[in-house]
């Protein structure tokens, strides 16, 4: 039987919470690093990319174009604000974070964690792939519309990160495609420790600036430990409903496409221009992340006996 974990999923829960520890511990030095998140980020965009063929995107599409539309706004648009205003009501300081968790887009590692509890996973490629390049549009009109009272930012201050930190790995990958295509495997080779090194120095240069908050307000760790939990399950749940009429493969891939998303930007995003809550919630998030692969494999199990 399949484990629900592999060794590299461990390894980079852990880089990702001793980063923090240390950007939160040793402040001075975390300084030394605050110039790179952005650029982080992007390699690191760049490195999940490549496994992604941009023709198996468009042939999957043909298949399931209704239902990705559907999708996609629900993903994008209603279920955002509807988090938001829930988390506003039972846990105001939490509901920015919840807005940009759950407005963000779908991982480019979803269709691997789709691989792992049989959903469909050519469905959450394409899916990937336009949420991807519509979060840099819909994401900050969300935080001006729904967030209009609180936020004083400039709408194309930050479409023009999110379109830096999205567009320019995805144009970057298909240039080597075409041009360098041999260099491809001996990158993917050493993706994941690459990936490793990425996740450290973007926490590193992320959240030293928050140590004075976090020393002061240790619980704000634990609470937002609870609140990724819930969002997390708040997603399996609507990813499954919303495909309650199709196929046991279709729910799993709808929870996964909710359950897996993009908090990595959201860090480095939140971390430019709120703070210091919203990226300790997406840095958090990466827990779950992984976590969800039980109860999705438990509902793959249960369904299949159940015919």
């Amino acid at each position: 039987m399949q484990t629900p974990f592999r060794l590299n999923d461990f390894l980079l829960v852990i880089v990702v919470i001793s980063s923090m520890a240390i950007a939160i511990f040793i402040p001075d030095f975390g300084s030394l690093f605050q110039v790179l998140p952005v650029y982080c980020v992007i390699a690191n965009f760049f490195l999940s990319y490549l496994s992604i063929e941009l023709d198996d995107v468009w042939n999957a599409l043909k298949c399931h174009s209704g239902q990705i539309l559907a999708f996609t706004v629900m993903k994008l648009a209603i279920l955002p604000i509807i988090i938001y205003f829930v988390f506003y009501c039972i846990a105001p300081a939490y509901a920015l974070s919840a807005l940009l968790l759950t407005g963000v887009s779908t991982g480019v590692v979803a269709p691997m964690m789709s691989n792992m509890v049989k959903g469909n996973s050519s469905l959450v490629l394409v899916v990937v792939v336009i949420t991807s390049a519509l979060a840099p549009f819909t994401l900050p009109a969300l935080i001006k519309i729904v967030a209009a009272k609180e936020m004083a930012i400039s709408f194309l201050v930050m479409l023009r990160m999110l379109a830096l930190v999205i567009f320019v790995p995805i144009i970057a990958v298909e240039v080597l495609r075409r041009l360098m295509p041999k260099l491809i495997a001996p990158i993917m080779k050493i993706q994941f420790p690459l990936s490793l090194l990425l996740f450290a120095l973007i926490n590193l240069g992320v959240f030293y600036r928050y140590a004075h908050f976090f020393k002061k307000e240790p619980v704000v760790i634990i609470q937002a430990t609870i609140v990724v939990f819930l969002l997390a399950a708040i997603y399996c749940i609507v990813g499954i409903l919303f495909f309650r009429k199709s196929t046991l493969q279709n729910q799993l891939a709808g929870a996964v496409m909710l359950g897996n998303l993009n908090n990595v930007l959201v860090i480095v995003f939140s971390s430019e221009f709120f703070g210091p809550v919203e990226p300790l919630v997406a840095a958090m998030y990466m827990i779950p992340f992984f976590v969800i692969v039980i109860p999705l494999r438990c509902y793959h199990h249960r369904r299949t006996m159940l015919v």
